[in-house]
């Protein structure tokens, strides 16, 4: 008899997480599970890669909502005589302006958002919240399921999360999960009473459907004679440090390397990245790409991948650059060494603007180290498909 399975994400937008499910839910074997999926946002980047035998739960009224701008959301439940959802909603807003961290907007929030949801009717054999926060705390609150399983996609102690709130929800987790072993310790030193919860399951990674993907269109940059072409993947947000690769583009161009540096992915830091781009005159040298769904042609096309993260779980788009054997660059976060060893299959460098010129540097002018690099990655062992019989072992 096929068990059910239930994952909770907010949404399959642009992000790492968002693939890492996209990547396990085509690695399941679809005769032993039945499989729904719960989203607080049907549009993204990835909704079309859900695999068919997946069953998308449709958006509550209420929470339709109160998703909706403040000023309609409330206009929409006091004509509905919803007075609570009216309030709910007003606190909510009040609750995310007031907070003085952004690491716990998402937490506090939760109290007044969580009203608008009902509980699921099904009864499920595992549930799993997909992502840190939101995910889990719906996981537990609205699910009925016979295990409950909370998965973190990122360092903890780089979130900003209030630890106490996060405790009472990770008590009644059967499983936490996470991406890395240094995730793993620093989840394990601050929940000790969780320590034996916490497994770590490496994010999914093909490379064989990676190397198609990265054929299926033609030249994607344009470049002149002899320009080198670098390239970072992911969400314009703080936590991404772009501000440190637009500083560590101005430092290469004036010191008269002919390069392109761009970057694939979308978020709230864009504005202020464009300011900075233009303030340095960098147009022509540092390009905002934008989201794409198949970013394998960009990364196969590229001459250096840079990844300039301030903090990280396991990256995904790394892992993606080592498949196709991109020399790579990246900075010294918390769990670098996890995916990197340094000289060996990339280079890690200081998290500063000069360090990353430097690190880029190198690789435009020592083609043998270069060479190195991308030879070791050619023989190391990158795909991580095996990793799904860890989750069918917990399940």
């Amino acid at each position: 008899m096929k068990k059910n399975l239930l994952f909770i994400i907010p949404s399959l937008s642009a992000g790492g997480g968002e693939k890492s499910l996209i990547n396990l839910l085509s690695q399941i074997d679809y005769d032993l599970y039945n499989v729904d999926i719960f989203l607080l946002n049907h549009n993204g980047l990835f909704m079309e890669f859900i695999p068919p035998q997946v069953n998308v739960l449709p958006l509550q009224d209420n929470y339709n909502l109160f998703s909706l701008p403040l000023l309609k959301s409330i206009y929409k439940y006091l004509g509905g005589k919803n007075y609570k959802l009216a309030i709910n909603r007003i606190l909510y807003t009040v609750c995310i302006r007031l907070s003085k961290s952004g690491g716990t907007n998402e937490q506090y929030g939760w109290k007044y958002l969580s009203r608008s949801l009902t509980d699921l009717s099904k009864v499920y054999d595992v549930s799993i919240g997909f992502l840190e926060k939101t995910s889990i705390y719906f996981c537990v609150d609205r699910v009925i399921a016979h295990k409950k399983i909370g998965w973190i996609h990122n360092d903890y102690d780089k979130l900003g999360s209030n630890a106490a709130f996060d405790k009472k929800y990770f008590d009644k987790l059967h499983e936490i999960l996470t991406v890395s072993e240094e995730c793993a310790t620093v989840l394990k030193k601050r929940f000790p009473d969780e320590r034996k919860k916490i497994n770590v399951i490496y994010n999914i990674v093909s490379p064989s459907v990676i190397n198609k993907l990265s054929n299926h269109t033609n030249e994607v940059f344009k470049r002149s004679h002899g320009q080198k072409v670098i390239l970072s993947i992911g969400r314009l947000h703080h936590q991404k440090g772009f501000e440190m690769a637009i500083d560590a583009c101005e430092e290469l161009v004036r010191s008269g390397n002919n390069i392109k540096w761009y970057v694939i992915g979308e978020g709230e830091e864009r504005s202020n990245l464009e300011k900075l781009i233009a303030q340095k005159k960098l147009e022509s040298y540092f390009i905002l790409l934008g989201l794409k769904a198949n970013p394998y042609p960009y990364i196969k096309q590229c001459d250096i991948y840079v990844q300039t993260s301030k903090f990280e779980g396991k990256s995904i788009a790394l892992d993606e650059a080592k498949i196709l054997c991109k020399p790579i660059v990246i900075t010294n976060y918390s769990t670098a060494k996890d995916q990197i060893k340094d000289n060996l299959n990339g280079l890690i460098v200081e998290m500063d603007a000069f360090s990353i010129a430097a690190g880029i540097y190198q690789l435009i002018h020592n083609p043998i180290l270069k060479d190195s690099l991308i030879n070791n990655l050619s023989v190391e062992k990158l795909g991580t498909e095996k990793e799904i019989n860890k989750l069918y072992q917990l399940l």
